[in-house]
């Protein structure tokens, strides 16, 4: 699924990466705790988080996390939008809760991580 779809199924606001809409994920998963990011393979995929700190980002980057999406409407900082756009990582957010966000995609085919989120 490309970046680009993630948006428009997640009625998205882009907040860093507008030129990487076409980028591809490959998987997806939810979490807030950065522990459960670690331990998945999260190469390639998209983070969906209710938490809106520079370690998310940190988190993804270490992880192979493609795009992060923040949900709920929760909007980052500024130090945090400046971090995603530092590591070139898409960032989007949505107001939709995690658990419907993770729905929507899922029913436009996005797969998870073998359930490890």
């Amino acid at each position: 699924m490309k970046i680009s779809e993630i948006r428009d199924t997640l009625k998205a606001e882009v907040l860093v990466g507008h030129d990487q809409m076409e980028s591809t994920v490959v998987a997806g998963g939810g979490a807030d705790l950065m522990a459960d990011v670690l331990s998945a393979v999260a190469k390639g995929a998209v983070l969906l988080t209710g938490l809106t700190t520079e370690q998310v980002l940190r988190t993804a980057k270490v992880a192979g996390v493609t795009v992060v999406v923040f949900v709920r409407g929760k909007r980052p900082d500024e130090p945090v939008i400046e971090l995603a756009r530092s590591y070139k990582m898409p960032v989007l957010l949505t107001r939709y809760s995690l658990f419907v966000a993770s729905g929507r995609l899922y029913m436009n085919g996005l797969r998870g991580l073998d359930g490890s989120w």
